[in-house]
């Protein structure tokens, strides 16, 4: 979610963010396997063994792509609130082991981007 949860994405922007999050996914040698987002967040579904922590994905995942999209579209920066960030502190990671990755995709595939 974006800092403040202001309205900064457009479907160039998700696209960036779904390569530059791919990127860093692949250095954690985890899968993105599905992307979607919306004009103030993202849905990741990352597919990623035990020995990867949570936090420190986020954490990467949140960080560089921060630091990218505030280069890469200046018009970005009046987003970045006093601390320079992009995206708020929190966010959800839920454990879906159990579940068809059919669903997941489904689920993940419906959330709209902005037109």
């Amino acid at each position: 979610m974006t800092k403040y949860r202001h309205k900064v994405f457009s479907n160039r922007h998700l696209t960036r963010l779904e390569e530059i999050m791919r990127a860093v996914c692949a250095d954690f040698e985890t899968e993105l396997v599905e992307f979607n987002g919306e004009n103030n967040h993202v849905h990741l579904l990352v597919s990623f063994p035990p020995k990867v922590a949570i936090s420190k994905l986020v954490n990467s995942l949140k960080g560089v792509s921060s630091r990218r999209m505030r280069q890469e579209f200046p018009e970005l920066t009046r987003h970045y609130w006093r601390a320079q960030r992009l995206w708020s502190g929190s966010y959800f990671a839920g454990s879906v082991g159990g579940a068809p990755i059919s669903v997941l995709h489904q689920y993940i595939e419906q959330q709209n981007r902005p037109v």
